[in-house]
């Protein structure tokens, strides 16, 4: 991973983290925005996607961890109706923490890969017949974004169920 990568990816933890901890108002630019910059950056980073030996089950594998991981990442986030009745959300710590385990996982390996066990993956993509450093690049490049793509849906999703307005009723309201 080359430094720009590292730097890139830090500034995607802080975007996220900026843009979604605490309580925020959902809008439709808080949904779109994300998806558009993930079909920039699968444009920029997925032109040529390694399809050769287990390439392909291997960017699969991504594809599913990510779509998992943003099952939870969504899991983790309160959507309700504010006073005023705007839709809001609101993250805390357990969101924080999940994007951070997985970012600075992606360049923990991506660090080990280049100086601590480059060779153990080596030998683990020789036997598995991957093709090399590309096919693992577009296997986390997926796994990215893959995660980014199913929080929204689900966030969304919640976002379309509730309800417009809280109705007390009556039967329930202590005298």
């Amino acid at each position: 991973m080359t430094t720009s990568q590292y730097i890139l990816n830090l500034g995607l933890l802080g975007y996220i983290l900026y843009g979604n901890v605490g309580t925020k108002t959902l809008t439709r630019q808080r949904f779109l925005l994300p998806l558009v910059l993930v079909v920039m950056a699968g444009a920029i980073f997925l032109r040529d996607m390694p399809g050769l030996g287990n390439d392909t089950q291997l960017e699969i594998v991504g594809a599913v961890a990510g779509a998992l991981l943003g099952v939870g990442a969504a899991a983790l986030v309160r959507v309700r109706r504010a006073t005023d009745g705007r839709l809001v959300a609101t993250a805390g710590a357990g969101f924080a923490a999940l994007w951070i385990a997985v970012i600075g996982g992606r360049m923990l390996f991506a660090y080990g890969a280049d100086h601590w066990f480059g060779e153990s993956i080596a030998r683990f993509s020789m036997t598995h017949q991957i093709t090399g450093a590309d096919a693992w690049t577009a296997a986390f490049v997926l796994m990215a974004l893959t995660m980014v793509v199913t929080r929204v849906a689900v966030t969304a999703a919640v976002a379309a169920r509730t309800p417009r307005s809280a109705q007390v009723n009556p039967a329930r309201v202590a005298v």
